[in-house]
């Protein structure tokens, strides 16, 4: 996608924390379905607000993106592997 903007420290988390590729996020923003959430929470919010959703890479790894939309871009903040209650968040209001 032409939109992802993923800085050069965030690739570097991404592949040596998360082992997550820059195209398994660009997957999981095509195969996303249900609605966006945002991170309300005091120490994480930001103006455009942080949005994230739980969705499947194409070789179904389930992946949690964490991104600002501003305009047509998207600022990648993260992707990784979501814990129990973030999936628990999601079903219940994605």
């Amino acid at each position: 996608m032409k939109n992802i903007r993923i800085s050069e420290s965030v690739l570097r988390k991404l592949s040596e924390r998360h082992n997550v590729t820059q195209t398994e996020v660009e997957q999981c923003f095509k195969n996303r379905y249900g609605r966006l959430l945002m991170d309300d929470r005091v120490q994480n919010r930001t103006h455009p607000p942080t949005l994230w959703f739980i969705a499947e890479t194409n070789g179904a790894r389930r992946l949690k993106i964490v991104y600002i939309q501003n305009g047509n871009t998207v600022q990648l903040k993260t992707a990784y592997e979501p814990n129990d209650e973030e999936t628990r968040i999601y079903k219940r209001h994605g």
